[in-house]
């Protein structure tokens, strides 16, 4: 199956440093617009994992994915990111990246924060054909902050910083600390979509666990509410916060359908 998808990794610089994205086209194409990929709190594009390859076979369309600064194999920063470093994402970084590899139209897929984000750069940008959100948070509930805090003392046993080092080398302190001292501060408490959401006017899919431990149902009822286009919510029994991990083959058949309604 490899064989039949073109891998590329490109580098797109900025004053701010470097970006890591890495780009799966299939070799036989139904869709050119790409569908691109935004990380979680925690993310980076290696640890999609084969999820990029399996969409690129099953939607038959290029798969974009890449590491926000701080991550994965993109250049290192000090300092965390401000309380406004969501919407800064869809203003600074992507259209950035987006320039970089001359991308028109495209789809967004964002998991966990990374949904933030792709409400936030479809609400700037008309060229986003359609978003889907992957238990994507739409405000702070006491179940984001419960979850937060559980993580960060998971973090604290024996063996478990070591996973971080995998996928982050020497950022994977940053990483963490990243995560966790920006959403448990008071002043990200007042953070919702709900001063961008409304300008969103392409078509949504919000994808969620009934089982999510960082938020509940109210996220994509939120977010399917809000928009000013057509919405829907996939709601996944028995399942958390990693839907494309945990039932990726019910999130397949949920893209393929998305994807289909937007090509009609």
């Amino acid at each position: 199956m490899s064989d039949l998808i073109k891998v590329e990794e490109i580098a797109v610089k900025l004053a701010q440093g470097s970006i890591y994205v890495k780009r799966w086209t299939p070799q036989l194409t139904a869709f050119k617009s790409p569908l691109i990929l935004l990380h979680d709190s925690l993310g980076c594009v290696g640890l999609w994992k084969d999820f990029p390859v399996t969409l690129a076979t099953s939607l038959s369309r290029p798969i974009i994915a890449y590491d926000r600064l701080g991550f994965g194999e993109s250049s290192a920063r000090d300092e965390i990111p401000s309380i406004d470093f969501i919407t800064e994402e869809a203003s600074r970084y992507f259209p950035a990246i987006k320039k970089h590899l001359s991308i028109q139209g495209y789809v967004l897929l964002g998991h966990s924060v990374g949904g933030g984000m792709a409400i936030n750069i479809a609400s700037r940008d008309s060229n986003c054909e359609g978003v889907v959100t992957v238990s994507a948070q739409a405000f702070i509930e006491t179940i984001t902050l419960k979850g937060i805090a559980d993580a960060k003392h998971i973090f604290t046993l024996p063996g478990q910083m070591e996973r971080l080092h995998k996928w982050h080398g020497v950022k994977a302190n940053w990483v963490l600390d990243a995560w966790v001292n920006r959403w448990l501060s008071k002043e990200f408490q007042p953070w919702s979509l709900k001063p961008c959401i409304g300008n969103v006017h392409c078509a949504v899919l919000a994808i969620h666990g009934e089982n999510d431990e960082y938020g509940s149902v109210a996220f994509p009822q939120f977010i399917v509410k809000n928009t000013s286009g057509r919405a829907q919510i996939l709601l996944l029994k028995n399942c958390g916060h990693m839907p494309h991990k945990e039932q990726t083959e019910a999130v397949l058949i949920a893209l393929k359908e998305f994807c289909k309604t937007l090509s009609s």
